[in-house]
């Protein structure tokens, strides 16, 4: 099991999660650092630690098979914190994924393969893994799970053309996805999606 890192409210006092992911070569810090401009304040907040600061090895666009183990691991992590928290007595509607860029990946597969009507999933940059979207590989329904996907065209990791077919994906799988692509915004989190995010997923 990975180390997990928290911050906000104590579980037992917190009436929502959010489960933040954070990028390759970053840390379970730095993307809880990021809640600081979010409007979480009755959240727990929860971040699990990439061994080795990367969730898988490769390009999230290569076939599958060339990131695992690892990628399955990683994904085995947040299937681990989701039952942790239901046993606990959190709804999948009181959690909520945050992730940017490999952490974005990584959170919109898992959300895709085990879609439900959660509190909302933010990417940051980012599309669901592999060399093309095997819709094979994503079951259930998001039954109106507010979504935001914010990307930057262009961008050198993440092409819009994979963003887009994520957002279909979603939609099809009963998602309410609000997808907005920067121009040049480069390979970063802006101010503008934390106002989106605040607006669209935190309600203020």
């Amino acid at each position: 099991m990975n180390d997990i890192v928290s911050a906000g409210k104590n579980l037992s006092q917190a009436s929502k999660v959010l489960i933040m992911i954070h990028g390759r070569g970053a840390t379970a810090g730095d993307i809880l650092s990021l809640s600081a401009e979010l409007h979480v304040p009755d959240f727990a907040l929860i971040a699990p630690q990439a061994k080795g600061n990367t969730w898988y090895p490769t390009s999230f666009l290569s076939p599958r098979a060339e990131n695992e183990p690892y990628l399955s691991g990683s994904l085995q992590t947040l299937k681990d914190i989701v039952s942790d928290l239901e046993s606990q007595g959190f709804t999948k509607s009181q959690l909520y994924f945050l992730g940017f860029s490999q952490g974005a990946c990584l959170v919109l597969d898992f959300a895709a393969a085990n879609a439900a009507r959660y509190g909302g999933i933010i990417a940051f940059t980012g599309g669901v893994i592999g060399a093309t979207v095997d819709h094979r590989n994503y079951h259930g329904d998001f039954d109106g799970t507010p979504v935001f996907i914010g990307s930057s065209d262009p961008d050198f990791h993440v092409p819009v053309e994979r963003v887009k077919a994520t957002t279909a994906l979603y939609e099809d799988m009963g998602a309410e996805v609000t997808e907005i692509i920067y121009e040049n915004m480069g390979h970063t989190i802006s101010h503008s999606e934390i106002v989106q995010v605040n607006k669209l997923i935190f309600n203020h």
